[in-house]
């Protein structure tokens, strides 16, 4: 992987964050984007003797994510590997009860800023017949719980959009892979309770929850198969959960 361009969203914190250090410390050139400039430039920081390339992006917005990639440095612009990791769950109210725009930020987020990313830097790796996308979806996709509602439909979508993708990139070089974690602790759900930060930590309380650096390794893990070998999904959870919305051991 050394050497390799890396494209990761929603890299300001959680998943992004640990996955752009991990990378970094391989020695990986990283282009990292979030809304918040801050914490990117605070990881720019950390690795003075990388190439890291700084875009402050929305990914919900089309013009921005095209004009993001194409005025990319030309030593950015060959991009290996996509991580499209920026999303978010927003309420945890029954649908009757859920705030509108709760469910529009978490389509326009989950789902859009994925298509979109992925429509502006698929064709320069299918063009180049060579790269990979990692599109992180969530055991929310796959399995209910109550308040999930518009969370885990967005979460459905980029699961079985992974799958399509899979068919109609068939006879290039170019990999996908959905990855499917289950409870981890990071800022997932602080943005979703608004800020709450007491209600936040009872939802890890008395559990060893998955962490931000697991996911960043199980990233790596998938991306470092030969090149013949394409990881379709890979679901992974917290020895302390299973299925389902009370499947949680606390101990």
């Amino acid at each position: 992987m050394n050497g390799k361009t890396i494209f990761i969203t929603g890299a300001s914190a959680g998943f992004g964050a640990a996955s752009a250090r991990l990378f970094a410390g391989r020695g990986d050139r990283l282009v990292l984007t979030a809304r918040r400039v801050e914490p990117l430039l605070a990881l720019q920081k950390e690795f003075p003797d990388n190439a890291v390339h700084i875009l402050p992006l929305d990914v919900r917005e089309p013009e921005a994510v095209r004009r993001g990639v194409e005025t990319l440095p030309v030593d950015f612009r060959d991009i290996d590997v996509l991580v499209n990791n920026a999303g978010l769950a927003l309420g945890l109210e029954p649908a009757q009860d859920a705030r509108l725009e709760d469910w529009e930020a978490m389509v326009d987020t989950n789902i859009k800023g994925v298509m979109y990313c992925t429509r502006f830097i698929l064709p320069g790796m299918v063009a180049r017949n060579s790269g990979h996308i990692v599109n992180i979806s969530s055991t929310a996709g796959a399995w209910p719980y109550p308040g999930g509602n518009v969370y885990g439909g967005t979460k459905a979508f980029v699961t079985q959009f992974s799958r399509n993708l899979r068919c109609d990139l068939l006879g290039t070089r170019v990999r996908v892979t959905c990855i499917q974690p289950g409870m981890a602790e990071t800022e997932f759900s602080t943005v979703r309770f608004k800020g709450d930060e007491e209600k936040a930590a009872q939802v890890y309380a008395g559990t060893e929850p998955l962490t931000a650096e697991d996911i960043a390794e199980t990233i790596a893990w998938v991306v470092d198969r030969p090149g013949h070998v394409n990881v379709n999904t890979l679901e992974l959870m917290s020895i302390d959960q299973a299925w389902g919305p009370f499947a949680i051991n606390r101990s």
